[in-house]
This record gives structure tokens, sequence and C-alpha cells, in this order.
């Protein structure tokens, strides 16, 4: 059995370093990590197999643009069918500050376009992520324009540990389950609420 972990992202070069892209940039840190390499196009993402301890491992990131993203995900799980026990998805969030992260079980979308393609497809909010926050931009800048735009100086600093403190967090929740991350991640570090 094998668990999927899917980072949200934009393809393409001009959307590598952006804020919303903080899902792909984890998928490509953990990828580097187990030294799988996330390049087979399957299901409109692309992917790579490995595993953590004996756990099984999908990483996918869904090559559809961030408001399809459901449609990827979707059909990655009609072609595994049975084979997948267990789904998180990883997003950028503007309700928690750059720095860090949280886990989640179920819930709103907290208007993200890519977990609402998600719920819709999946006809279900029932669904696992992991959260990075990337602040709320400042008033004259429309959120578009920030999630689309490049990490600041300071951020780009604080990029590596806020990886690292991912990475972490999901080899701990392929071995122990949502609700155990959420005890081990939210709660010490003293996240901010939706």
């Amino acid at each position: 059995m094998t668990k999927l972990l899917v980072g949200l992202g934009n393809p393409g070069v001009r959307y590598d370093k952006t804020r919303h892209n903080i899902g792909f940039m984890v998928i490509d840190r953990l990828a580097a990590d187990l030294g799988i390499a996330v390049t087979k196009k399957q299901n409109q993402s692309l992917v790579g197999q490995g595993k953590i301890s004996d756990e099984k491992v999908l990483l996918v990131k869904p090559q559809t643009y961030m408001n399809k993203s459901g449609e990827a995900v979707l059909e990655l799980l009609n072609f595994y069918k049975d084979k997948i026990t267990d789904l998180i998805i990883i997003h950028d969030d503007l309700d928690i500050d750059f720095g860090r992260i949280r886990f989640k079980a179920d819930g709103g979308t907290g208007g993200h376009k890519g977990m609402q393609s998600i719920t819709k497809m999946l006809a279900s909010t029932d669904i696992s992520r992991l959260k990075i926050g990337i602040g709320r931009p400042p008033e004259f800048i429309p959120v578009e324009d920030y999630v689309l735009s490049e990490l600041g100086s300071s951020e780009r600093n604080l990029l590596p540990q806020v990886l690292e403190e991912s990475v972490a967090g999901l080899k701990y929740w392929c071995l122990s389950g949502i609700e155990k991350s959420m005890n081990e991640y939210n709660a010490n570090k003293g996240q901010s609420a939706d």
C-alpha cells in the first residue's frame, strides 16, 4: 500500500520561486532527501516513487496549474484505486505566518484555489493537508499578485528551515498519521489559527 503526497504549485519556470509554489518546493526537498526522482509523467502530474522507512510513498507535483489540481489528484486516485492508503496535500496558506507549518485533518479550503479544486473533484473536505505559512500581503498588494510573486529576502533566508521542518513533518506523518502529526507539529509551534 502507498501513501500519496501531493505538493501544489504551478508548472513552468516563471512560477518556480513564487509563494504559491511552496508545495512543489517541499516535494522537491523531500525527493532530494529520499533520493527520489519526481520526473515520471503520469495522470497530468510529475511523480516519483520511493520509501520512508517501510512505507511506500508516491511524491506528486500536479502539472495542471493550481486551479485544476483536483483533476490530477482524482486521476491518480482512480489509477491506483485500492493501493492508496492515505493522501496528504501540501500547500501555501495566507493565514499562517511565514516560517510556520500546520497539519490539518479536514475542513474548508480557506479560499485556496488548489484546495477548492481538490475538494470539488473528490467531493469531500475530509482531506489531510500540510499548510505552509506564507503570511498576508500588505494591504496595497492584491492576494493574486502576492501569491504569484517571488519570496522576499527575509523569507528566502527562512526557507531552508521551513523546508526542513516540512520534510521532517511529512516523514512523521507517513509513520504516525495525521492526528499525531497535528499534536506534534501544531501545538508545539504556536501556528496561527485558521
